[in-house]
């Protein structure tokens, strides 16, 4: 008998299981995964941004745990010799239309105690040279680290804690009885006191597994990348992000100085019809079916359809990516980019088509669902680490 069991070994998961073993150091911890290598999902396909918490909404928990998770991310990257840099970001505006909404961001970001600076186009010019912009914000919080080496960092705290992490380990059914669970899975069965659903894109099925209906469903949208060849990586020093759309919910194509010093453009947002469908040849019967049956996806796709076509045009057309990359850098060509690997982003959606905006935390008896934990979630797994331990009853 475990006392408790973390489904899913991505970097909530692994940063859940070692808050709680820190905060009940008796207790016998399982953390499960379904492939056979940690990180493989979300947490090992994003960008690498430690986000400042600057787009979110004040008080929220993104906005709370980001601008906590930007100083805790970075200390313990210092910590534990994990690559990592405080590069900064500008957000620029591209054209007149914009300009308010930069404004408004700038208001956000001071409502969240951020130290954001404006810029004029000329001071944007400074730190990035090949950008073509009216204005903009500097947020010198942001940074870029290697989240799958902080993923195998927290899995080796959770194991010297004398907890276990087991990979491989698929779940296919959870029955619950008397306070506690069985979880049959594919390599066994393993009994739980208290279970922790941290299965990103699989989490409302996990939930509904428990017992727990969701308010929401997962419906998975592909982020598509390309990468500057190594000759041009000069284009870019730092990140550079658009004013975001206010009217879609998704930040707009933008360059990520990686870690590694390779520069990463993207990722658009298109609909995957696949769950884990990093391809745009991938297909699940089942996902799609139950995308496309559910209410809160086509009231999206009405509220959103020109933009989600374009989305769609840009996926399929390198010629249009590259020209949204030239709304920031002109200089950009498509010989300049080849395509990278792809995310696919665990969208929560409501039924009335709303997105849940925030992290979002299910509890029922002896269980806790994550059920929305997009970014910023790695900047901030160390704060939602933290907060789920507080609510686990030992």
């Amino acid at each position: 008998m475990h006392d408790c069991v973390i489904i899913g070994g991505g970097i909530v998961g692994l940063a859940t299981a070692a808050a709680v073993g820190k905060k009940n150091p008796k207790a016998k911890i399982l953390v499960i995964e379904k492939e056979t290598d940690l990180a493989q999902h979300q947490t090992g396909r994003n960008s690498g941004v430690i986000h400042s918490g600057i787009y979110y909404k004040p008080g929220s928990y993104k906005a709370k745990f980001a601008k906590a998770g930007a100083t805790s991310m970075v200390e313990f990257c210092k910590e534990h010799g994990i690559k990592h840099e405080v590069c900064g970001k500008v957000i620029v505006a591209t054209n007149e239309k914009q300009l308010p909404q930069l404004e408004k961001l700038y208001k956000r970001g001071l409502e969240n105690e951020l130290p954001v600076t404006k810029l004029t186009g000329e001071q944007v010019r400074e730190i990035e040279p090949h950008v073509k912009c009216l204005a903009g914000i500097k947020v010198p919080t942001t940074g870029i680290t290697d989240y799958k080496q902080v993923c195998a960092t927290y899995a080796g705290i959770v194991r010297k804690q004398g907890g276990e992490v087991k990979t491989g380990v698929k779940v296919l059914r959870i029955n619950s009885n008397n306070g506690t669970h069985r979880i049959e899975t594919t390599h066994g069965d393993f009994e739980a006191r208290f279970i922790i659903n941290c299965a990103g894109l699989h989490c409302d099925r996990v939930a509904k597994m428990a017992g727990t209906q969701p308010p929401m469903k997962i419906v998975p949208f592909r982020g598509e990348y390309f990468e500057l060849v190594p000759e041009r990586r000069y284009l870019v020093k730092t990140l550079i992000y658009p004013v975001p759309n206010p009217d879609f919910p998704f930040l707009g194509v933008h360059f990520t100085k990686m870690v590694d010093g390779s520069v990463h453009a993207g990722p658009n947002a298109v609909l995957a019809f696949k769950r884990e469908g990093y391809y745009k040849t991938a297909f699940s019967a089942r996902d799609t079916f139950e995308t496309f049956t559910y209410s809160g996806f086509w009231k999206l796709a009405k509220k959103n359809f020109g933009e989600g076509m374009m989305e769609m045009r840009r996926s399929l057309s390198k010629k249009l990516f590259v020209e949204s990359l030239q709304e920031l850098i002109p200089e950009v060509t498509e010989a300049d980019v080849i395509p990278c690997k792809a995310g696919v982003r665990a969208q929560a959606l409501l039924p009335d088509g709303g997105m849940v905006d925030d992290f979002l935390f299910v509890e029922a008896k002896n269980a806790l669902h994550v059920c929305n934990a997009p970014s910023p979630a790695a900047t901030a797994s160390l704060e939602i680490g933290k907060a789920v331990a507080e609510k686990v009853r030992l």
